[in-house]
């Protein structure tokens, strides 16, 4: 294969490099388009830009692969933790024993939150979206942390302030929570390691000792590893373009979990359950909603079936699904939406137009029924996916900066009015 592509434009004959990535993505590099031709390109939604170079997470949707940093993530999801997976994305390499421990420890030495963020809460309206809530208190960190705006952070700084973020990530998205409850809040315990931590500061009592189940807890862990990262995807590209502004980790990370709000992007398994709460208002009779899916004059479209990227069956969903299969064995619930939910999985693991049209069950199918299985109301999933994301929001903005990424400035056609002279107001 020749190391350059040639762009013909009328008469003139460009050069662009061609670089090949170490799993064999193949781009065009039109770097220096602009400066030689005077041209840019238009890629609208960005569908075929590379805007980095990035050596944390490789998709292939095709075949239906995930690598955190080469690991298999089926591999990640069986034998590893969130915070050691988290370890892996943010510094490259799996850790050591004592590697782990410390890190482990550094974060319990950082899980409490100041008592003036409470305030906040008081402020918020009630009723408020979880997402707006954890938007403005992760960026109101950096207020908590005046240190972090300061330019030329070492090493050792910046890794301080991500250990601070993912400490205290836990303990805000269990506040937002029991709030919603009207509960009081419940501090974190540094004897226990961080998922069922956060599952005891989210479920437990002050007035009683709250045992949280192991199998509740290996759920959790897998649902957090499995959304840890997933490429240049809009939130982790609107984490690096804000940080590329040299911002500070809380407001990058802040930008990403709005990102991440939107109903497009991190709203996915919320919009199953309100799909299966539908279908079961109506009566729960999935053969008619099924039929409706098939009718390509009828505008329903079963959520959390099949995936933009995932061509094939989504890796993630075949890990949860054993996961989700356990918690509702476990848990031993008897809910009708679970039930309808069981139903349209059996259909689309069978039925020949959704099997050829690879329209499987995907990761948030799976995620949106454990969490309803655990008790939490479907505004809080996309929080739930901020907390698992996190770790790779923090591996996308530090790889940025390690990088020394210029600042994200895309370019644009303009198609708006020519010159015009302005007009006095009197005569318009």
């Amino acid at each position: 294969m020749s190391d350059t592509a040639q762009l013909k434009i009328g008469d003139k004959t460009y050069e662009l490099p061609v670089i090949e990535g170490t799993e064999g993505e193949k781009a065009i590099d039109i770097s220096k388009l602009r400066d030689l031709s005077g041209y840019v390109t238009l890629d609208v939604g960005y569908k075929n830009t590379g805007a980095t170079k990035s050596a944390i997470t490789f998709l292939d949707g095709e075949v239906g692969i995930l690598k955190y940093r080469g690991y298999p993530i089926e591999q990640l999801a069986e034998q590893s933790t969130f915070i050691e997976v988290a370890y892996l994305l943010i510094y490259g390499e799996l850790p050591t024993a004592d590697q782990l421990k410390n890190f482990e420890h550094e974060i319990s030495r950082h899980t409490l939150v100041h008592e003036d963020m409470k305030k906040f809460f008081d402020g918020f309206p009630s009723g408020s979206h979880p997402m707006g809530q954890l938007s403005s208190l992760i960026g109101a960190l950096a207020a908590f942390n005046p240190s972090s705006l300061k330019q030329g952070l070492t090493n050792e700084e910046i890794n301080l302030e991500i250990i601070k973020l993912i400490a205290k990530m836990s303990t805000i998205v269990s506040w937002i929570y029991k709030k919603s409850l009207g509960h009081p809040m419940m501090y974190p315990q540094n004897k226990m390691d961080y998922v069922t931590n956060f599952l005891h500061m989210t479920f437990g009592q002050l007035t009683e000792d709250v045992a949280i189940d192991p199998v509740v807890v290996d759920a959790m862990n897998k649902l957090l590893i499995l959304h840890a990262d997933h490429e240049q995807n809009c939130s982790a590209s609107t984490v690096r373009i804000v940080g590329s502004s040299d911002a500070n980790l809380y407001a990058s990370i802040s930008a990403g979990i709005s990102a991440l709000w939107g109903p497009l992007h991190g709203g996915a398994n919320q919009a199953v359950i309100e799909m299966l709460q539908k279908i079961k208002e109506d009566g729960g009779d999935t053969d008619k909603w099924i039929a409706k899916a098939k009718d390509k004059n009828d505008p329903f479209r079963l959520m959390g079936f099949g995936h933009r990227v995932y061509k094939n069956f989504d890796p993630r969903a075949k890990i949860i699904k054993k996961a989700c299969d356990d918690i509702l064995a476990k848990l031993n619930i008897q809910d009708e939406t679970l039930e309808i939910a069981k139903k349209l999985e059996e259909v689309a693991l069978s039925d020949p137009y959704f099997v050829e049209r690879k329209l499987y069950p995907n990761v948030d199918f799976y995620s949106g029924i454990i969490y309803t299985a655990l008790g939490f109301p479907t505004e809080m999933f996309t929080v739930l996916f901020a907390l698992g994301r996190l770790p790779g929001w923090i591996a996308q903005w530090k790889e940025m900066k390690a990088n020394k990424e210029p600042i994200g400035r895309p370019r644009q056609i303009y198609v708006g009015a020519t010159d015009r002279d302005y007009t006095d107001i009197a005569s318009r």
